[in-house]
């Protein structure tokens, strides 16, 4: 599985590299803190797989990425996504990492 870390995804950010960023948590956790991009949380990823693009890559993240992960080795495993990027160590890595005002507790 491919992976990036938060400061490789800010990076990207920075130099406007195209991607889609998907939010797998469920709506009371982006409630508390986001970084942007779309919430499909985990539970409705199949029925909205339409939403994910395949012409760039995308960046699935959760809270600590294994969520993320596990969405990542069943998208791939069963619809045959070759463009999923997990990111790791998810959004409280990116808090820790990159955007210190990030507060999901």
């Amino acid at each position: 599985m491919k992976e990036i870390t938060p400061t490789e995804l800010q990076a990207w950010r920075e130099q406007g590299t195209e991607h889609q960023l998907i939010d797998v948590r469920e709506p009371y956790e982006a409630e508390l803190c986001t970084i942007g991009g779309t919430l499909i949380p985990l539970g409705e990823i199949v029925e909205r797989i339409g939403e994910l693009r395949k012409d760039v890559p995308v960046v699935i993240h959760c809270r600590s990425g294994g969520r993320s992960a596990a969405v990542i080795n069943a998208l791939s495993s069963r619809y045959g996504f070759e463009n999923l990027v997990n990111l790791s160590g998810g959004i409280l890595a990116f808090g820790r990492e990159v955007d210190h005002d990030i507060q999901c507790d």
